[in-house]
C-alpha cells in the first residue's frame, strides 16, 4: 500500500522536505504505524517525529489519532500543535 505524506512547519523544517511517499509494510494500516515506519528511518526522522515528540497528524485532510486506518493512496500529514489567536 502506497500513501503520500505531507510535512508542516517545523516537522517540515526539521525533515528538510514539505512531501513524500511512503510504501507501508505488510500489517501497517494505521497513522500510527505510518510514523513508527518514519521514526525507523533513523536520522532526523526519529527526532522529528519520534513517540516524544508533541506532533499532530491528519489523513486525508482530516485531523486523527494514531489508531485512525489507513487506505491505498491515502495522504497522511503530520506537524506541530499550533495556537493563535
Amino acid at each position: 500500500m502506497k500513501i503520500s505524506l505531507k510535512f508542516f512547519a517545523s516537522v517540515r523544517e526539521a525533515l528538510g522536505t514539505g512531501q513524500d511517499s511512503l510504501e507501508l509494510p505488510q500489517g501497517a494500516a494505521t497513522v500510527g504505524a505510518v510514523r513508527e515506519a518514519l521514526v525507523a528511518r533513523g536520522g532526523a526522522w526519529a527526532e522529528a517525529l519520534g513517540q516524544d515528540r508533541a506532533v499532530r497528524m491528519a489523513c486525508d485532510q482530516v485531523m486523527c489519532g494514531p489508531e485512525t486506518a489507513v487506505a491505498d493512496g491515502a495522504e497522511v500529514a503530520f506537524f506541530p500543535p499550533v495556537t493563535g489567536g
